[in-house]
């Protein structure tokens, strides 16, 4: 359990250096779980039932866990740590962030450390019971505005973490073609009057598992109710363009918790927030749809990307899943650090224990997650599916410029 840990916030570097150099460039992380009071949890993420309100019932219930986070969660009334993940060594658990902070380059590589001077990017699984409100992320300029960065975003729906689909596997994407600023104004000085109806003005694409989507700032998109594994910038900046989902009322404050306070009233700035070629695009299925692509196979592996694509030309993150046959090994070689999840089978990491956990409670530790240095990473990691019936399945995501345009051919 956490609480039996002992919380190190001074002498951080010297503890982290020699657990890596015991694991070759591992750092085992905890559960980081994290309550949105505007949706219902989808009951997907391995806690207990009875954990799902575990940060109070006036909190909302938990529906996301993240994954070697460094950034808090921007939640109403949160507690101080929300968001963080920890590094478990020994006895002791220290913020990732601190760790970066005192590692630098030795942990995330010189070329995110001496750019960015922190671990930019973070993952989380979303797990909602039905949809949630038609949305955008401000881009880098707009999120400025209010001290923030921006939020683009990378959608996978792992199969490991949808045994089933919940009330809507369906998300809209956007604005219909046709739509007008005009319409979208009318929508949003309606907010108070119940639906709004901007999802009238949009279209919604059916989710299929196994693939994924790349989501960029001041797009629209209203997701659909399977687990989601999400890599993405590390970010919590938002703008909640639905007034009402499943009968439950979105405050206005969603709308613009993210925008400067002399427009919070401003319905022309609000409309203009979003980005009006991108949301109208005919072809952003087509642009924006992404299925798995093969990065290496060997004997009783594959390993396949799964979140890749540029933005605004940058290549900002990615991820692929590694797929071990019962009983095989393989030794993997990334240009980039990484954070790693077992969604599926056990076995090893280095040698050191890698598991999918059955269920969780709040406050205990897992095998599941990983974080990986770049050294690390670069020297080879090790996997070995210990089991002689199932897949050993991990994820994991990476920062700016790990992928590179890798697409050698559909997995």
């Amino acid at each position: 359990m956490t609480d039996t840990l002992t919380t190190r916030t001074g002498d951080i570097g010297p503890l982290v250096e020699r657990e890596l150099a015991r694991t070759q460039g591992l750092l085992r992380l905890s559960p980081c779980w994290v309550p949105r009071a505007f949706v219902q949890p989808g009951r997907r993420l391995k806690l207990h039932p009875d954990d799902l309100y575990a940060f109070g019932l006036e909190r909302g219930g938990i529906d996301e866990r993240w994954f070697a986070s460094t950034i808090e969660a921007t939640n109403a009334g949160r507690v101080p740590d929300e968001g963080l993940s920890y590094a478990v060594i020994g006895d002791d658990r220290v913020l990732l962030r601190d760790a970066v902070a005192e590692c630098g380059a030795s942990l995330v590589g010189e070329p995110i450390w001496s750019r960015y001077q922190r671990w930019p990017v973070f993952a989380k699984f979303f797990d909602n019971r039905g949809p949630i409100p038609h949305h955008m992320h401000q881009d880098a300029a707009q999120a400025a505005l209010v001290g923030r960065e921006a939020k683009p975003e990378g959608y996978y729906f792992p199969p490991q973490m949808n045994p089933r689909g919940n009330d809507f596997p369906f998300t809209f994407f956007g604005l219909a073609p046709g739509t007008t600023k005009a319409e979208v104004r009318r929508c949003l000085e309606r907010w108070r009057a119940g639906d709004n109806g901007i999802l009238d003005l949009s279209q919604a694409s059916r989710l299929e598992l196994g693939t994924g989507w790349l989501v960029p700032p001041r797009l629209l998109h209203a997701p659909g109710s399977l687990c989601t594994y999400e890599p993405q910038w590390a970010s919590d900046v938002l703008a909640m363009y639905q007034s009402l989902v499943d009968g439950h009322a979105i405050p206005w404050d969603l709308l613009v918790q993210d925008v400067p306070a002399q427009h919070h009233q401003d319905l022309d700035y609000l409309v203009e927030q979003l980005d009006w070629e991108a949301n109208l695009d005919p072809s952003f299925r087509e642009t924006h749809l992404l299925r798995p692509r093969e990065a290496s196979a060997g004997q009783g592996f594959v390993d396949r990307w799964v979140v890749y694509g540029r933005i605004g030309g940058d290549d900002l993150f990615s991820a692929k899943e590694l797929t071990l046959a019962p009983g095989a090994t393989c030794t993997i070689g990334d240009a980039g650090a990484f954070g790693l999840t077992c969604v599926q089978g056990m076995g090893t990491i280095n040698g050191e224990p890698l598991a999918s956990p059955t269920l969780i409670r709040f406050g205990e530790l897992t095998d599941d997650e990983w974080f990986c240095s770049e050294p690390g990473a670069r020297h080879g990691v090790t996997f070995t599916n210990t089991s002689h019936t199932e897949p050993l399945v991990t994820l994991r995501y990476f920062g700016p410029g790990v992928w590179g345009g890798q697409l050698p051919g559909p997995a």
